[in-house]
């Protein structure tokens, strides 16, 4: 697709804006370059053989007679409405997608690189990779970089230790490693 912009902004600084990546505007969203890949493929299969088989339903539901009462229509329809709002809103999720490499050379937590941190509290290990708004996961680790929890880690250093507000109250956590 041609709807991307075709920038890539490296990482690694602790000068980010709003939206927690460095040099992006607050009309564009960081994306890893996984998840540009994975927003591509969930597009074209939308678009491709999603859209194509929705389209056989309402035919043979069109076939089957009076519109009026036709249950089945109705459905397919309403589910097309569903498909072609998500493929606008996929479509623009494309055309504001910023790829931003993680730099496997940083020294603090940036934007596409794992880290692991302690909580100092518990001891608990945890790791993740701080990814945009719309590829975090974070039953799998993958923080939004607008997430408290990534905003506070950001720009942090191995060692240092940051307070970071999770649905269970401040916490304290140290930066134990970057990368893998």
């Amino acid at each position: 697709h041609s709807l991307r912009r075709e920038e890539r902004i490296p990482t690694g600084s602790n000068d980010r804006g709003g939206n927690g990546v460095t040099g992006l505007s607050d009309d564009q969203q960081a994306i890893t370059p996984e998840g540009l890949k994975a927003l591509e493929a969930e597009l074209a299969e939308l678009e491709g053989p999603k859209r194509a088989a929705l389209s056989k339903r309402i035919q043979a539901a069109r076939e089957e007679g009076d519109l009026k009462e036709n249950a089945e229509y109705h459905i397919a329809k309403d589910d097309q409405s569903h498909m072609e709002t998500k493929i606008l809103r996929l479509r623009e999720r494309l055309r504001s997608a910023v790829v931003v490499e993680a730099d496997g050379d940083a020294k603090v937590v940036a934007f596409g690189m794992p880290v692991t941190v302690t909580d100092l509290e518990s001891g608990k290990k945890q790791s993740f990779t701080i990814v945009g708004p719309t590829e975090a996961k974070p039953a799998e680790g993958k923080l939004s970089s607008e997430s408290p929890v990534a905003q506070a880690l950001l720009g942090a250093a191995p060692k240092a230790e940051v307070e970071v507000e999770t649905p269970a109250g401040t916490r304290r956590w140290r930066v134990d490693s970057l990368g893998d």
